[in-house]
């Protein structure tokens, strides 16, 4: 690897901001206008915001005017994940139900009393475990559940049944939400088939800004009655707060680029995640892929070698120029026990050691290779030290 040569890999936590979405950010910096004022100023402000806001709802399959934007996936989850979220004339929901492999933002976003709070399991490969929810389901009877399950998991890729999760909800009168944050611009996200009541998105997942995310409400026949911000009318009252013109653009234009190449960046990215599979499996033939044996996202895979510890690894790749992670970078750049293996009863000590490979818009073949190098280097002298000890 070339001195001063980084390679990139870690899209999960945050994905580079592409070229094209810088330009359409600067250009709305440059926007003088409040988009609230009635002047042509700021009515080319409101214009970029509706702008964006159709080019998010096509992301997901959603209608324009249900698109709420907020600072970011966290802020959308903790807005929805309330019992004052409920349909039109209908009572809030008294029951949250969670999938044990959740994001941080809602196993902790929540506004739920803990009492009211209850995990639904995951098998070994980290899907719900659709037997337990539909038993627990009758048994709450008539008492309204709100379900939140990730359309994909931020650590190991693996997809979850979100439409059966819906179906199954639904028949027993309950409101579904998916955090579809890691899944949107990677696999197709349809509301409509999904048949969720509300999805959360952000921007930064997709090549767009940091600090931008959004609710998109499967009709407008929800309501919201303890906001989370509170002021003015802004986004229709469901976020108050003067918009933030240039991210909101910029969500758009992720969204947009991220819709029109959706099939092929798919591809494109299971064929080089394929291959840094097979080449760590080459390197280390004792690796373990967490998650192999369900659907997962295209660009995403877990893996932990026996007897190397994630820390020491994450550093080890650091140092040759090689970014990973260990799994979900909402810790303050700690790297501590993941829940969601655990969830998935992975052994404590394989579980120390799982690392996080995610590609995106600017991985390039090139990148695996440099990554293969560097695996084999760090493997190596584990494998030396080893040898050393027997």
């Amino acid at each position: 690897m070339a001195a001063g040569q980084r390679t990139y890999l870690d899209h999960n936590a945050t994905s580079p901001l592409r070229p094209e979405v810088a330009e359409v950010v600067l250009r709305a910096l440059q926007l003088p206008g409040n988009a609230s004022s009635v002047h042509a100023e700021g009515r080319a402000a409101r214009a970029e915001i509706e702008r964006a806001r159709e080019q998010v709802a096509r992301l997901v399959g959603g209608r324009t005017k249900n698109v709420i934007f907020t600072s970011g996936g966290t802020e959308a989850a903790n807005l929805v994940l309330t019992s004052g979220f409920r349909r039109l004339g209908q009572p809030g929901c008294t029951r949250l139900l969670l999938g044990a492999a959740e994001h941080p933002c809602v196993l902790n976003g929540h506004r739920f009393s803990p009492d009211a709070v209850e995990i639904i399991p995951v098998d070994a490969n980290g899907v719900l475990d659709l037997a337990w929810l539909e038993v627990r389901l009758r048994e709450v009877g008539e008492e309204h559940v709100l379900v939140s399950v990730q359309l994909a998991n931020n650590e190991t890729g693996v997809l979850q049944p979100v439409a059966e999760v819906a179906r199954l909800v639904h028949e027993h009168g309950g409101l579904v939400h998916t955090d579809a944050v890691q899944a949107a611009g990677k696999i197709p996200v349809d509301m409509a088939e999904l048949g969720v009541d509300v999805l959360t998105l952000s921007a930064h997942k997709i090549g767009g800004t940091k600090g931008i995310g959004a609710v998109v409400l499967a009709s407008d026949q929800f309501e919201i009655a303890d906001r989370l911000i509170r002021g003015g009318g802004q986004e229709k009252g469901f976020r108050a707060g003067t918009e933030n013109v240039a991210a909101i653009s910029g969500f758009g234009a992720a969204a947009e680029i991220a819709s029109s190449i959706l099939e092929q960046e798919a591809e494109r990215l299971k064929a080089l995640r394929d291959e840094a599979e097979t080449l760590v499996r080459r390197i280390a033939p004792d690796a373990v892929v967490v998650g192999a044996q369900a659907e997962r996202l295209p660009n995403t895979f877990a893996f932990a070698i026996p007897g190397l510890k994630a820390e020491t690894a994450l550093i080890a790749f650091d140092l040759v120029g090689v970014a990973l992670s260990s799994g979900s970078a909402c810790s303050s750049g700690k790297v501590k026990r993941s829940h969601v293996l655990d969830a998935m009863g992975v052994e404590p000590a394989l579980a120390e050691g799982v690392l996080r490979v995610s590609l995106g818009w600017s991985t390039t073949k090139e990148d695996v290779i440099r990554f293969a190098e560097a695996c084999e280097r760090v493997v190596g002298t584990l494998y030396k030290r080893k040898a050393s000890a027997a």
